[in-house]
């Protein structure tokens, strides 16, 4: 196992680094320290044929380009301060009103103009192990950046481990009581890009989802998944339900609140043998089928993105959970840091 770091690219007189975690069974993990972003994972098939299964670039430019800059799609990034849309872009905290940046139809989306993923992480270090490698990364956003009140500093944990696991570890602390809901934005296709979603295999341990407005924003209500497209408890075909989705999945499915790891989902791409769990501490995870993707944007080796091109699984807290009554842990305080991980555990079958 091991670690190696390269040169990204510069932003501006800034240099950005790629640092690329290997272990002992195929299994390469690119994360850059632009965003904290996971620019590329790559698994063995059933034949041990390697290939990408993460949307990225292989240098800083494809993420500034016209195209991705217009489409905006997070391709791998750390989402923060807080992931998915606040409602109007406002909340009250502590008998104060705050008004965030309005990025996405009035909304706030993801943390704003310039979010978590849009800053230049400091890499605290990284490590050689037995069994497993590590790179930390920490952020300070100050008081008020875009709109969010008290000052915090964030960490986040990216580990390989030689179980094929991909742990990634968050812990921010704050020194005013404000909401954090951090996720990594990474899009899934194990065929490889070599075709659409539709024929992965998933499974999602859920009996309901969040009740999105007319801009998809979560109000409070609750839909339970039986007799619908939505419900995935019983492993079946992506097709199955896409069919039935005029723009696919932009769903936020409900897990206990009790934060205790465990597995909520799974997919499987036949063809190629590979399989990818996700585990987590969060509540709910926000699934999204990548309708909205550009047909524009592409590898630079040749992977090609679009719409049903890829998916995500975006662990998180409830959207717009600073103005839903039972949403679970929305603010973190000074003395209650928050906390979570997330693994995605891959594997292939013959």
């Amino acid at each position: 196992m091991k670690v190696e770091k390269t040169n990204f690219g510069n932003i501006e007189s800034d240099q950005v680094f790629l640092y690329e975690l290997s272990n002992d069974n195929g299994v390469v993990v690119k994360v850059s320290n632009y965003g904290a972003t996971i620019t590329a994972i790559l698994t063995p098939d059933n034949q041990g044929n390697s290939r990408e299964i993460t949307c990225g670039f292989e240098n800083i430019d494809g993420y500034f380009s016209e195209e991705y800059k217009n489409n905006a799609p997070y391709f791998g990034g750390t989402v923060g301060r807080c992931a998915s849309r606040i409602h109007e872009g406002k909340f009250t905290l502590e008998g104060k009103e705050y008004s965030l940046v309005g990025n996405d139809r009035g909304n706030h989306l993801h943390g704003g103009t310039q979010g978590f993923d849009r800053k230049i992480w400091t890499v605290e270090g990284y490590d050689n192990m037995k069994d497993e490698v590590t790179v930390i990364m920490s952020l300070k956003s100050p008081d008020m950046e875009e709109g969010y009140p008290g000052n915090v500093n964030v960490k986040v944990r990216f580990t390989l481990t030689n179980e094929n696991e991909l742990i990634i570890s968050y812990k921010a602390n704050t020194d005013k009581a404000t909401p954090i809901s951090l996720t990594n934005h990474s899009y899934f296709n194990l065929s490889g890009f070599e075709e659409t979603v539709h024929n992965h295999k998933v499974t999602i341990h859920s009996d309901a989802f969040l009740e999105g407005d007319e801009k998809g924003v979560a109000q409070g209500g609750v839909i339970e998944v039986n007799g619908r497209p939505e419900d995935f408890r019983n492993v079946k075909f992506f097709k199955e339900a896409l069919d039935h989705m005029e723009t696919g999945f932009d769903h936020y499915f409900l897990f206990p609140k009790d934060f205790e790891l465990r597995k909520v989902a799974s997919f499987e791409h036949a063809e190629t043998g590979r399989t990818m769990e996700v585990l987590t501490t969060e509540p709910g995870m926000l699934f999204y089928s990548g309708y909205f993707t550009s047909d524009a944007l592409k590898r630079e080796t040749g992977d090609q993105y679009g719409q049903y091109k890829a998916f995500c699984c975006e662990t998180h807290r409830y959207p717009n959970g600073v103005n839903l009554e039972n949403a679970p842990k929305t603010i973190t305080y000074p003395e209650e840091p928050f906390t979570s991980t997330t693994i995605f555990r891959f594997s292939t079958i013959k």
